[in-house]
């Protein structure tokens, strides 16, 4: 039986791509150099899945930064802003609109669903003139084909694409950006002809847009798009793919109906119900089903028996051949390679599939389903699924006690947000907007290295601490002479936001080259959450109490809150999430209590990904919500009104759920807001009350660029016309983690500059 693979991780097993496109950036390196780097890596991804037997293998799912900004390459709506005057997109137009350059801001960049993978969104209008400017996805076709691979190249469709787009600047809000499928599919059409001619045999189209809850004309859209697009297909056959959630039957219907497409992707995993409505409604036999049944978002192994048995019920409804066995969406949110894993112990390894593997499962599976099962393979997965549901490193009595008892309270904190923030500034005695960052300063080569050092004992551990306590020191004396006025200690011995706890943390395990992409070549290491959760000492405390001890500003106390610990980890499948989230609670608000008791007075619980595990369909959203923002005020509900709770949230759309963020009851909170063209403030000019202190960030770090004093203080002006000036802080959009100090410390400079111009300005008006 045939096999499928939806797409692949592209960094690389060591993170090759990452290195080439900072050396690149760094002008190191030119761009025949970073090109090599990337067909060597394209070439070895497609070997191996030639190698491993994959049916159908994906090509163009390779990106420099991300798919969605290769599309908008592929199409030709470059903003006008960098300077693009036709012909084929370059690296420097390239980047520019995903980094910005020393003129312009980078496009917007948002999550990609509900997963923490970040996409560059689409800037479009009625002046938009979309042509081929872009021949990648025909460049790696035939690249793969050159090396004897036959390929389906991977495109994001053309309705989900302009799904994900917004109006461009100076466009009206309610601009239909549907309506530009007209102009938008006779540059698909000339893709699909080129691939024709080059030989191409399938082509696969993504359309999870198809998952969401969608008017009944956005249907009729679609219909439309593909009924347009069919003559241009002859031969070659469509594969449409949906992935992350359950298909709407509307959807289901209109896909499986549509006579142009010839395959269909659904996720089986996210998607259970699909199930049902594929035996209910049936599906066509003049099209194959491709069935996702190993998961492309988690490092589990797949249960191979269950994952069988479903694959055999729905061969003996659609026909023999009809079904191909498939992975659940991209593996793009996987872990490349377990092979690469020196550290993790064996029992725990058996239970574990990562991008490598997880191809190997698929074509075990597509195998067995044709009558060559290897008996082998699957007895050991039979037992590794065995000793995981009964190990007692994955279960603990007590933490589920302890978790369970949460139920019976709302935990939240007697006293109103505004009285509270009365009592803090009795002691904490902030200017009228208050400046601070978001938590993290620049992470040196030299300061890798010395937690390198530290983990392979080149250095003893008073070393590691004399220098870490070096660097605290020096970035608490730059706050001061900045006069930021509410300070962090830049988390110097922090590898990640979320790694960092979970290493101190029981229940959770951690990878050697477990990489998976956040954004262009920014990579994280997820977590592996195997176990209950539980905290064996404190974890912060003796870094935030010396940090505080330098000085009589405010220090943050600098915590990762237990939804986003949760959404940026592997996370267990053998229990709901929400189980999870109050063990995780549970720890953090230990912290949280300890820290107090050790005299810090402001302390940060970032809440960077609670937009994130959002469901995409509505009807799911509310229960959410509730024990998402539940499992926040846990971790803050203990604490006295004189001290200040802040959270953090970044790059999500998070108007449609504000009741829920004044539901945590944060005293602050601190939000992107620059880069999304400060559409955050629109919720407040429609008249929602924000009573707390909030801080919409003045600039975009995760672009190079450098914004002036001006360009800042306006966007502050621009707030302190829908906010109060008693509950606006003033900060950057995110932690300054990835960007070095020669951007950092002009922008801080600008930005304090900024504040002050805008406190006279108050002062003169009252």
């Amino acid at each position: 039986m045939a096999s499928h693979i939806a797409g692949y991780p592209r960094m690389g097993p060591k993170r090759e791509l990452k290195f080439a496109l900072e050396s690149f950036w760094d002008g190191k390196s030119s761009a025949a150099d970073l090109e090599k780097t990337a067909k060597d890596l394209r070439a070895s991804i497609w070997k191996q899945m030639s190698d491993a037997g994959v049916s159908f293998i994906p090509s163009n799912t390779f990106s420099y930064y991300d798919q969605v900004l290769d599309t908008t390459a592929m199409v030709g709506a470059v903003p006008p802003r960098y300077g693009w005057t036709g012909g084929d997109v370059a690296f420097d137009t390239y980047f520019s609109m995903a980094r910005g350059n020393a003129k312009q801001p980078a496009m917007e960049m948002t999550k990609w669903f509900d997963t923490n993978y970040h996409y560059i969104v689409p800037e479009l209008g009625p002046e938009v003139k979309f042509t081929l400017s872009s021949r990648k996805v025909l460049e790696e076709y035939t690249e793969a084909k050159e090396l004897g691979i036959e390929t389906v190249p991977v495109l994001v469709g053309p309705f989900t694409y302009l799904s994900l787009a917004k109006p461009a600047k100076g466009v009206a809000k309610d601009f239909d950006l549907l309506g530009l499928l007209e102009d938008l599919l006779p540059v698909y059409k000339e893709v699909i002809g080129e691939l024709k001619s080059a030989g191409a045999k399938w082509i696969q189209f993504d359309e999870p847009a198809l998952v969401l809850d969608l008017e009944s004309h956005k249907y009729d859209v679609f219909k439309k798009a593909y009924s347009d697009l069919a003559p241009s297909f002859g031969d070659l056959k469509l594969l449409v793919v949906t992935y992350f959630a359950d298909l709407p039957a509307p959807a289901y219907e209109l896909l499986t109906g549509l006579e142009c497409v010839d395959g269909v992707g659904l996720d089986l995993v996210r998607g259970t119900k699909t199930v049902e409505l594929i035996k209910v409604a049936g599906f066509p036999s003049s099209k194959k089903l491709f069935a996702g049944v190993v998961d492309g978002r988690n490092i589990w192994a797949n249960d191979l028996a269950s994952s069988l048995t479903l694959l055999g019920e729905l061969e003996s409804k659609l026909g023999k051949g009809n079904v191909v066995v498939s992975t659940s969406s991209s593996l793009l949110h996987t872990a490349v390679d377990l092979k690469n894993e020196t550290k993790l112990d064996a029992e725990l390894k058996s239970w574990l599939a990562f991008a490598a593997q997880k191809i190997v499962e698929v074509v075990s599976l597509a195998g067995a389903l044709g009558g060559k099962k290897d008996e082998e393979f699957f007895a050991a997965n039979a037992s590794a699924q065995a000793s995981r549901k009964t190990s007692p490193r994955v279960h603990n009595d007590e933490v589920k006690k302890a978790a369970a008892a949460l139920q019976g309270s709302e935990h939240r904190r007697a006293t109103p947000v505004a009285d509270r923030l009365d009592e803090q500034q009795k002691h904490l005695k902030l200017p009228i907007l208050p400046t601070t960052t978001i938590g993290s300063f620049p992470q040196t080569a030299d300061l890798r290295r010395v937690r390198r050092d530290v983990k392979s004992k080149k250095i003893s551990e008073e070393e590691y601490v004399k220098a870490i306590k070096s660097e605290i020191a020096s970035v608490v004396k730059l706050q001061e002479e900045l006069d930021i006025d509410v300070l962090v200690h830049g988390e110097p011995e922090r590898n990640d936001m979320v790694e960092y706890f979970g290493e101190q943390l029981q229940g959770f395990a951690f990878t050697v080259n477990g990489w998976v992409q956040s954004y262009g070549s920014r990579c994280v290491k997820p977590p592996i959450i195997y176990g209950d959760v539980s905290r064996p000492k404190a974890m912060t405390v003796e870094w935030s109490s010396y940090s505080q001890s330098l000085t009589k500003r405010p220090m943050k106390g600098m915590l990762t809150g237990p939804v986003t610990i949760l959404n940026w980890s592997f996370v267990r499948n053998d229990q709901p999430r929400e189980k999870t989230t109050y063990q995780i609670a549970l720890s953090i608000k230990e912290e949280v209590e300890d820290l107090e008791k050790a005299g810090i007075h402001v302390i940060q619980i970032d809440e960077a990904a609670l937009r994130e595990g959002l469901p995409l369909r509505k009807s799911e959203q509310a229960a959410y919500l509730n024990w998402a923002v539940h499992g926040f005020r846990i971790t803050s509900c203990g604490v006295k009104d004189t001290t200040q709770i802040h959270t953090h949230m970044c790059y999500s759309h998070f108007n449609d759920i504000i009741t829920a963020i004044i539901d945590m009851d944060a005293d602050v909170i601190t939000i992107e807001n620059s880069r999304s063209d400060e559409k955050l403030l629109s919720v407040f000019r429609e008249g929602v009350t924000y009573g707390a202190g909030i801080g919409p960030g003045v600039y975009d770090i995760h672009s190079p660029r450098i914004p002036d004093t001006e360009e800042m203080a306006e966007r502050i002006r621009k707030m302190l016309a829908v906010l109060e000036s008693k509950v606006l802080w003033v900060n950057p959009d995110c932690g300054l983690k990835t960007r070095k100090y020669g951007e950092v410390l002009p922008a801080l400079t600008n930005m304090v500059k900024a504040a002050k111009i805008l406190r006279a300005e108050l002062a003169s008006t009252h």
